[in-house]
């Protein structure tokens, strides 16, 4: 996520995820305990970056488990919404942090915090403004809605520096047309993580459904 320095507050540039895999599960877990088998079945697929959402009580302590359990796994915290978010994610080894819109409070925090991260931008405006604050890697939310394959594609010749990762309503189907830009580097989708797969920890299931995105590398 981003080369992070800025004119004024120059801090060193974080490491890219953006090129780990084609696609970034996006994971919601209510039990921490589906964490680590969950997370080993989509490395074994190819898909070593996760995001775990922060959108449930069991959110931290998935994380925690996956970074000590699955050294193979490059996991992250998504929705993040707060500095306190930030703060409490980093506590417990996230590696990279994804949020699905920012505030100037919410970019210094990710950016102080020297984990990779990945802002929330649905228009031009904002990509200008990240971009001048020396964030080049995003996160287009909500991908679909927000106009899809067209508008990134608007964005590529005017905004050369800007690399996207979509997420929000891809599927199997429209990822590869999302792969194909030349601004975006990785997509995140929810497509490889059925709820009656997870409900049944049918871990086998989300490994094959993983090695098919994981195929979709170009």
């Amino acid at each position: 996520m981003g080369d992070v320095t800025s004119a004024s507050s120059p801090v060193p540039t974080a490491p890219s995820v953006l090129g780990l895999a084609p696609v970034i599960p996006v994971v919601v877990l209510e039990d921490a305990a589906d964490a680590v088998p969950l997370a080993r079945a989509l490395v074994s697929g190819g898909l070593p970056a996760i995001e775990v959402t922060l959108r449930t009580p069991a959110a931290l302590d998935a994380i925690r488990a996956i970074a000590r359990e699955v050294p193979q796994a490059v996991v992250g915290a998504g929705t993040l919404l707060t500095p306190e978010h930030v703060a409490a994610a980093g506590a417990v080894g996230a590696q990279f942090l994804v949020s699905p819109g920012w505030s100037p409070r919410l970019l210094h925090a990710m950016r102080d915090s020297g984990i990779p991260f990945l802002p929330g931008v649905s228009t031009a405006s904002e990509v200008v403004t990240l971009l001048e604050e020396g964030v080049t890697e995003l996160k287009f939310f909500p991908a679909e809605a927000a106009g899809g394959t067209a508008y990134l594609k608007s964005l590529a010749a005017p905004l050369p520096r800007a690399r996207f990762c979509p997420t929000g309503g891809i599927s199997l189907v429209s990822a590869p047309s999302y792969l194909a830009l030349p601004n975006v580097g990785c997509v995140g989708g929810t497509w490889m993580l059925p709820a009656d797969a997870l409900a049944a920890k049918d871990w086998d299931r989300v490994r094959r459904l993983a090695l098919e995105a994981a195929a979709l590398a170009v």
